[in-house]
Formats: structure tokens, C-alpha cells, sequence
């Protein structure tokens, strides 16, 4: 018997009848991460990172039946030992690994290599099969150290203040955000979108240190934002709103910003080739360090990566999931998961 199997639903581990991030509703879901493609609203009851939770609280008012794990805490599910280890792709975001009779599966979620300041490091987990996305899993994709991106960033913004600009960055409410709350420079204010306020007091209720933020509201002045640094989900990046600030100058944090046509994406005045995915030497240096003896290759550049993994003597096969979809995240950010609970709440 497999331990995992690719179901219509999800991934399902059939001895512990439990689905690993469904995206159609089941009786029990093990979630990796909170955003809207891994963490879909309907499940009769979640398992997820203690950190993850807060998430689904904000995001779909699952206050019940979301139990939780700490990093390297194990529970038995009908005989199958299930533990999270990081994943370092956002806060509280968990490889899944089962092991059962002797074979073991960890299931990555999403995952970053490099330490970003505020997610928990990526930690290598030995298996026997690995299921990894492939986001960005072409050569192509290779990302400069952080600090380098974040010394650019703060340089970009302390050159629009200087020409009376309004610095405004775009990023997801879940994750990015955060993590440029963390790492950009403490001489400006910075002032957040509502999705991203909630986040952010969200983690802070469950004891992570976050840097003081402003919600943005109605009362406040173009000319205060002006004077710091937004910070915007996707959804708003074309919006007539900033349009409306003093000279606003708009940078895309995004790792498809890597590329030049990327940094012409909407109109940016600015691209930073930012990801919370790993590129391709982080795929290939997670995957060799898991020694795994299969790769199930998921979302992303799919067909390249698993080719390459193949020919360099890692057996590796394709699988179809619906990971990936970043309307799914934008829609989560802008409400609509609200919304959509409360709609099926009336039927």
C-alpha cells in the first residue's frame, strides 16, 4: 500500500485517512501553510503548525475543530507517525512527515532555503520520497542574498523620499509582507494594508515580534504615506487608490521579478526579485539533502525539474495538483474567502 496517494481531492495517506493540504473539502486535513492554495475553507476539522493557526482564524473564521503541532512534536494517526519540521517559506509553514511500517514521506508544502528573519529556517528532512513544488525550477532562477535585495530596496526608498515620492511595495499580505516589516530599514513609518494589519496583529496575539505597523485607514493623509513606506497586497498594485498618493512610486516584490519582462509587470517603477520559494540550487540542495530515494515533482515548472532530476540519477516523476494559483491568494487577501463562508453558510 502507498503511503500517499494523488487523489481528485488532494493528497490523501490512505492508512491514516487523512488529506495533506486538499483542495476540495474533506473530513480531516493536515495543512501545511496558510495561504489560500494550500489552506482552503470547508474541512470538518485541521491539523496544522501552531503558528498556522492564527491564520486560518483570521482568514476563515476556523476557530473549532483546527488542532495544532509544534515543530518536531509527533502525533499517531491509525498508526502512521505524523510531525512538521520547517519549511521556511512563511511563518508557520510545515513540511508534513509521515512515516508507516518502516517507509517515510515528507510532504514540503512550499519551502525557501535561505533564512529570511522571521520564518522559521528551513530544516532538511531524510525520507525515503520527497514531495516538492518546482515554483521556480528552472536554471534560470537563481536569487541574490537578501541583504543584497533589501540594501537595493532601501536605497530605492530612501532615493524617492529625496524626490518627495511615495514609496509603495507590493507584496503578499501573508508571509512577504512580514518579511519586509522585518528587514527594511526602521527610518520611515510603515504603513500597511487592513488584510495585512490583520495578519500582523494576528501573529502578534500568538507572541511573534513583529515591528510596530499603521494600518492604513480613511483619516490618514496622502501626504503622511508620503513621508513612509507602504506596504500593498497584489490585488491593489494597479488600484486608482495609488494612483491617488503624492508621486507614488511602486516596487514589485516577487520573485518573478528575476526576469526583465517581469520588471515591466503592470507598470512597476521597481522590480525586487524577492521570493518566499526556493530558486533552483535551493530546490536541488533540499532535495539532495533529504537523500530520497523518489521525488514527486509538484506545481511550478513541473516537466523541466523532474527531467533534470532524472538525468542527473534522482528518479523523479511529475504530479498534477491545484498548488500554485495565485488568484486563489489574492482573492483570500482582498476578502473573498469571507465571502465565499459566508455564502455556504446559507445553503
Amino acid at each position: 500500500m502507498a503511503l500517499i496517494q494523488f487523489t481528485n481531492k488532494g493528497i490523501y495517506c490512505k492508512p491514516g485517512d487523512f488529506y495533506i493540504d486538499p483542495w476540495h473539502p474533506v473530513d480531516k486535513a493536515v495543512i501545511t501553510h496558510g495561504h489560500a492554495d494550500h489552506a482552503k475553507w470547508g474541512n470538518k476539522s485541521y491539523l496544522c503548525h501552531t503558528l498556522t493557526k492564527p491564520i486560518l482564524e483570521e482568514r476563515y473564521g476556523l476557530y473549532e475543530n483546527v488542532a495544532t503541532l509544534a515543530y518536531n512534536e509527533a502525533i499517531n494517526i491509525n498508526g502512521v507517525k505524523l510531525s512538521m519540521f520547517p519549511a521556511g517559506h512563511v511563518i508557520g509553514s510545515a513540511q508534513i512527515r509521515l512515516a508507516y511500517k518502516g517507509e517515510i514521506v515528507v510532504v514540503s508544502g512550499d519551502y525557501k532555503t535561505e533564512y529570511d528573519g522571521i520564518s522559521t529556517a528551513f530544516e532538511p528532512v531524510k525520507c525515503h520520497t520527497f514531495v516538492s513544488e518546482s515554483t521556480f525550477g528552472l536554471p534560470i532562477y537563481k536569487w541574490q542574498p537578501q541583504q543584497l535585495i533589501f540594501d537595493h530596496m532601501n536605497s530605492w526608498i530612501a532615493d524617492n523620499h529625496n524626490r518627495n515620492k511615495t514609496s509603495v511595495l507590493v507584496a503578499y499580505s501573508l508571509g512577504k509582507a512580514q518579511r519586509l516589516i522585518q528587514n527594511l530599514k526602521a527610518d520611515y513609518p510603515i504603513y500597511v494594508h487592513r488584510t495585512i494589519a490583520a495578519l500582523n496583529e494576528a501573529f502578534r496575539k500568538a507572541g511573534v515580534d513583529l515591528r510596530t505597523t499603521i494600518p492604513i485607514t480613511p483619516d490618514i493623509k496622502k501626504d503622511e504615506l508620503q513621508k513612509g513606506i507602504v506596504i500593498v497586497p497584489p490585488a491593489l498594485a494597479d488600484s486608482r487608490w495609488i494612483k491617488s498618493l503624492i508621486n507614488p512610486a511602486t516596487g514589485i516584490c516577487s520573485g518573478w521579478m528575476a526576469v526583465r519582462a517581469g520588471r515591466r509587470w503592470r507598470s512597476a517603477d521597481a522590480g525586487f526579485a524577492l521570493s518566499d520559494h526556493a530558486d533552483w540550487p535551493g530546490l536541488l540542495a533540499a532535495i539532495k539533502a533529504t537523500q530520497a530515494e523518489k521525488v514527486m515533482v509538484t506545481h511550478g515548472s513541473t516537466s523541466v525539474f523532474s527531467r533534470y532530476l532524472n538525468e542527473i540519477g534522482i528518479e523523479a516523476e511529475e504530479v498534477k495538483t491545484q498548488y500554485g494559483d495565485e488568484e486563489a491568494e489574492q482573492k483570500a487577501e482582498a476578502g473573498v474567502g469571507e465571502t465565499v463562508k459566508e455564502s455556504n453558510d446559507n445553503e
